[in-house]
């Protein structure tokens, strides 16, 4: 069950990508973001849930970048924004927004805020 809720998120993450990309999101989807800065709400929501869930799914998983460790979950989730927003560079109808993956990283920051079940805890 841990795995494959980030993988389910995952997906969903790829389905918004390629309605974006094709230009066929759904009503429902697009009224999401009608108000002053949904879309940048809605990267700061999404990557927060989705580094949140890969954190959550491999809690003791890290990697070391010389003297500092991160969660194996987070540095996932900062490549996935990262890659995600700069394949727009590929796509004619969208533009790469660093506001977009400003607020990625910022809701992938913020997941670390949220408090893991007592077994998952790494201190």
């Amino acid at each position: 069950m841990k795995k494959f809720l980030p993988l389910a998120f995952l997906a969903f993450m790829v389905l918004v990508i390629v309605w974006a990309d094709t230009n066929t999101m759904p009503t429902f989807v697009r009224r999401i973001y009608v108000f002053p800065f949904g879309d940048k709400i809605g990267h700061f929501m999404i990557y927060g849930i989705f580094a949140y869930l890969l954190t959550w799914a491999m809690p003791f998983r890290r990697v070391s970048f010389g003297r500092f460790s991160l969660p194996l979950g987070i540095v996932i989730a900062v490549a996935f924004a990262t890659l995600e927003e700069a394949s727009q560079l590929f796509v004619a109808r969208r533009t790469p927004d660093f506001l977009d993956l400003f607020s990625g990283y910022i809701g992938i920051y913020a997941s670390t805020w949220i408090p893991c079940a007592k077994e998952n805890c790494e201190t």
